[in-house]
This record gives C-alpha cells, structure tokens and sequence, in this order.
C-alpha cells in the first residue's frame, strides 16, 4: 500500500514539473509582443527577380521588425500585394483592340499602402470559341 501511494506522489509531482515547464515557455512567448501601436510598414520587398516570397520591414518608435509576405507572379502584381480589388466580370472583346477589359474597386489596402481607387486590366481576347454543351462528368450517366 506504502508502494502504491509512493507512487501516485511521484507522478503527481512529474505532473506539476511538467505543467509548470509549459507555463514558463508560454510567458517568454508573450514577452516577445510589442506594446507599440503606431507600427509603419514598408512594401513587400521578394528575396528575388519582382515577385515571390519576400520580407516587409516595419518601424515603430526605436522598435523594427521583418514579416514575411508574398508577392504574386500574375497579372496582379502590378497593384502590389498590398493591394485587395473587387473585380467586376470581363467586357465584351474590342474588335479594334483585340483585348478584354474589366475594373476593380479598392476593396482593402493592408499595411497602410497607397493604393488607387479603380483600376483597370486587360487581357487578350480568346481566339477560340467555348462550347455551352460540354457534359457534366459523373452526373447523369449510368
């Protein structure tokens, strides 16, 4: 009986030890946020070539961080990544132009970034025609 209760003791105080561990790698990850809230965000700048994966700096009174971010390699980039657009659907081809073209309205700017209200893109216009009566794989057939 000496034995059993010797042993629930032993656990018990592994168990505490343990707990009281975790709770310590807790607080140092805590300490590492910043109490500043004026925080100034540079643009997101790629590790290579103009787009990919990259870094933005940030500043806040004598404090500096690094985030990663991404720059995407399509036909947004030209917006930045900072940029967020609601794009309306494509317009009808121009016969004189050979292009499709579409607007977007500015629907977030992140990290403060100077973004244009409206702006416009254009696309070639598709040389081949898309048939409506393509059939459903899966659905229908037995």
């Amino acid at each position: 009986m000496q034995v059993r209760s010797l042993l629930l003791l032993l656990a018990l105080m592994l168990l505490a030890t343990t707990t009281e561990a975790g709770k310590n790698k807790k607080e140092k990850v805590k300490k590492d946020v910043s109490k500043c809230e004026d925080w100034r965000w540079g643009p997101c700048v790629p590790n290579s070539k103009d787009c990919g994966l990259g870094y933005r700096e940030g500043t806040c009174k004598d404090e500096s961080k690094k985030l990663k971010c991404k720059i995407p390699c399509n036909w947004k980039k030209k917006f930045g990544a900072d940029c967020k657009y609601k794009f309306e659907s494509w317009g009808g081809c121009s016969a004189q132009t050979g292009v499709k073209t579409r607007s977007g309205i500015l629907k977030k700017a992140l990290y403060n970034a100077q973004c244009e209200e409206i702006v416009y893109v254009t696309k070639p216009c598709s040389s081949k025609i898309k048939s409506k009566t393509k059939a459903k794989k899966g659905k229908g057939k037995d």
